[in-house]
């Protein structure tokens, strides 16, 4: 029998305010454990909590960018129940009127377009975090951090729209994208400020019943995402193809294993007892703000793509790679506005610059070699004052010293030989020591140009200018 997988995503998205969601602690990353805390956020009796206004703001922005509807009305529910890092034993969190509701998420995949809806998006605060001693399902012993405890977040809950861990991670993805694209999350899943949750079942392929669902806690990176789901498809499979039956279940993700491990069982649904907060009234949402706010988005990645495709002519793949990142779209943004070449800024910011910034463990925000300069360095290329092969010399010291192109050419001597004359020498030579590739091209063998090329190539240091040096060959060589 075949079946289809039917996945929903909960995305858990921190919000980069400087304090907490009910309180003044620092949300700073890092800190030496259980300091950022305070009687508010660690819920000890007789204080109250106070909303950050910033966190509903950033909340609405993040509702606009994925097409939700706004709620004028919402308010705050206590989620109740008990785990180690959850010091007031309840969640404060939103239940049944969210701060925005019905949205969607267009993805890409193999070419193809799919939307997937968004159910909604609401605010809450973090829990602490547990230290395990080992993994999560073999630890003897847990340490609790309490400095995440109250740090805001918005979950965004998918609708049951994906079909294949591809989705699903494509869906991150650009998801990841438009939180960084309106600046209101870092999304470093490495620091667990974008985590994420999956429910994943299976069904007879052409029916409309959902199967019984499993839930994947520990996922931490798209690449876990993917494979955490690819193994649960194949588990589950195997499962149902032996006749068996798939229990309701909590499952973690072993990413050095490569499998997914019971937790726990969910074979009822939790009652969490939500009840309204009593200690924060309801938020208001005045309409007017709300197109302030979306008045003020950027441009988002969908429309930066096709601004880049119409105004420079960059192919669909180009585009949505270097918009994937609003950083590395800015920086090409600012290569093109500073004299680049569109395709050209495209292919070395894709090229050379993504390789030095991954071997570096770098941002393009740190990038040592500005956009401006990057611009210097293309038109040199343009003006034919260095070869491509010679720019990527110029570009290895421009990363190393921060100098712009022209300097390092002026200072190592870089300047391309389009002096024919100088050239015609080099040819010479290479033409009389090589008598075989010589004899090898008059035989018809079109490639035997190729070695002399680079012969020529090599004898000039790489200074030879590429096209005279293949025009100058073949005229010596028709002549020969």
């Amino acid at each position: 029998m075949k079946y289809e997988t039917v996945i929903g995503l909960e995305v858990h998205c921190e919000l980069k305010t400087e304090s907490k969601i009910f309180c003044g602690c620092s949300t700073k990353f890092g800190a030496e454990q259980n300091t950022n805390v305070c009687p508010v956020c660690l819920g000890l009796p007789g204080v109250l909590p106070v909303i950050n206004e910033k966190v509903v703001e950033f909340a609405v922005r993040a509702g606009l960018a994925l097409n939700c509807q706004i709620l004028p009305f919402s308010k705050f529910d206590r989620k109740n129940y008990y785990y180690p890092d959850l010091p007031k034993n309840y969640q404060t969190s939103q239940y049944d009127l969210p701060i925005a509701v019905n949205g969607y998420l267009d993805i890409e995949v193999n070419g193809e377009t799919k939307r997937i809806g968004i159910t909604r998006v609401h605010m809450e605060e973090d829990a602490g975090k547990l230290v395990h001693s080992g993994t999560i399902s073999n630890s003897e012993y847990a340490l609790v951090d309490y400095n995440r405890t109250g740090v805001p977040l918005i979950e965004i809950v998918s609708e049951p729209d994906l079909r294949s861990p591809e989705e699903a991670k494509a869906y991150l993805e650009k998801m990841r994208s438009i939180l960084q694209y309106i600046d209101v999350s870092d999304c470093k899943m490495e620091e667990g400020s974008l985590r994420c949750d999956a429910n994943i079942s299976l069904r007879p392929a052409g029916t409309q019943p959902f199967g019984t669902k499993a839930e994947l806690k520990n996922l931490n990176s798209f690449r876990s995402v993917q494979r955490g789901l690819e193994y649960e498809v194949e588990r589950q499979t195997d499962v149902l193809e032996d006749g068996g039956r798939i229990i309701q279940e909590t499952r973690s993700w072993d990413e050095a294993k490569g499998v997914t491990r019971s937790m726990r069982s969910k074979e009822q649904a939790h009652d969490y007892r939500y009840f309204p907060e009593p200690e924060l009234v309801p938020i208001m949402v005045d309409p007017a703000k709300v197109e302030s706010i979306r008045a003020q988005l950027p441009e988002l990645p969908d429309a930066r793509k096709a601004r880049m495709m119409a105004d420079h002519g960059l192919s669909a793949y180009d585009a949505e790679t270097i918009t994937a990142s609003r950083a590395m779209a800015d920086y090409f943004d600012a290569a093109v506005k500073a004299g680049a070449e569109a395709k050209a800024a495209a292919n070395w910011l894709m090229g050379d610059v993504s390789k030095h910034l991954n071997a570096a463990n770098i941002p393009v925000e740190a990038c040592p070699v500005t956009a401006a300069k990057l611009a210097g360095l293309i038109a040199l290329i343009d003006k034919g004052t260095i070869s491509g092969k010679i720019a990527k010399t110029v570009f290895e010291g421009m990363w190393e010293s921060g100098k712009d192109a022209e300097t390092i050419v002026k200072e190592q001597g870089l300047v391309q030989i389009s002096d024919e004359g100088a050239i015609v020498a080099i040819v010479d030579g290479v033409i009389a020591a090589n008598p075989q590739s010589v004899a090898d091209f008059n035989a018809g063998k079109e490639k035997a140009i190729g070695f002399l090329v680079g012969q020529v190539m090599k004898q000039s240091k790489g200074r030879a200018n590429p096209e005279l040096v293949n025009k100058l060959l073949k005229e010596r060589l028709t002549c020969g």
